[in-house]
């Protein structure tokens, strides 16, 4: 078997494993799934899991990384095509319920660990959401420098808009009847456009004029 052959199969049996882990550690809980349970999900055999990992909680660190990672991944690329803050809230919104209604084991496990006290954990999930909270603060500030939103302490902007995100998420996990988070898009855009007081960008037309005033107001003094 060539190099190149045994990547693809690594890979393979990798994705496998946190496809596994994730549908595993949603139904049963972290500390209640056995790695046997997680080795029969992925069809592989139970010593086939520590090829790959140190032990479990080793796999889900790595599961939380690489998932979160590709989230803050999709979130960034999304980001890229916005030209107005309104486009990138808006974006931040349906990227954050789209990904998790698509993934709905991986919001549970996510909700359930970042509620534990395991440090470790916590310390493998913090990079990943350091980097979405420095994305949403970056919108906020573009805001800001755009003249679309009044001057306003980033901090407290990423607050409201990731708690009210994750707190959205969470009761979409626990609703036994849950409706389609993409319903809520909408709704939560309004939200956070009432509370950063987000004003329409202004045209060129709008800009021109407002430049030319200021010029003729000088003039006059």
């Amino acid at each position: 078997m060539n190099e190149k052959m045994q990547a693809v199969q690594y890979v393979s049996k990798f994705e496998r494993i946190l496809n596994a882990a994730t549908e595993a550690f949603a139904e049963s809980g972290y500390h209640q799934t056995p790695v046997s349970k997680v080795a029969h999900l992925a069809g592989v055999a139970d010593g086939t899991i520590y090829l790959y990992f140190k032990n479990k909680e080793e796999l889900l660190v790595r599961l939380l990384q690489e998932r979160l990672g590709d989230f803050i991944a999709c979130m960034r690329r999304e980001l890229s095509n916005c030209k107005t803050t309104e486009a990138s809230l808006r974006t931040i919104v349906k990227t954050h319920f789209s990904y998790m209604e698509q993934n709905r084991s991986l919001a549970i496990v996510v909700r359930l660990e970042l509620r534990k006290p395991n440090q470790h954990v916590r310390s493998a999930m913090s990079g990943p959401l350091l980097e979405y909270f420095s994305l949403i603060e970056e919108v906020v500030q573009q805001g800001i420098e755009r003249k679309e939103i009044p001057r306003i302490n980033l901090r407290t902007a990423r607050q409201l808009i990731f708690g009210s995100l994750d707190e959205a998420t969470t009761d979409w996990v626990m609703a036994r009847n849950p409706q389609a988070l993409m319903t809520c898009v909408e709704p939560m855009l309004t939200l956070f456009k009432g509370a950063l007081r987000l004003r329409k960008p202004k045209g060129r037309k709008q800009i021109v004029t407002l430049q030319k005033r200021e010029e003729d107001g000088n003039a006059d003094s």
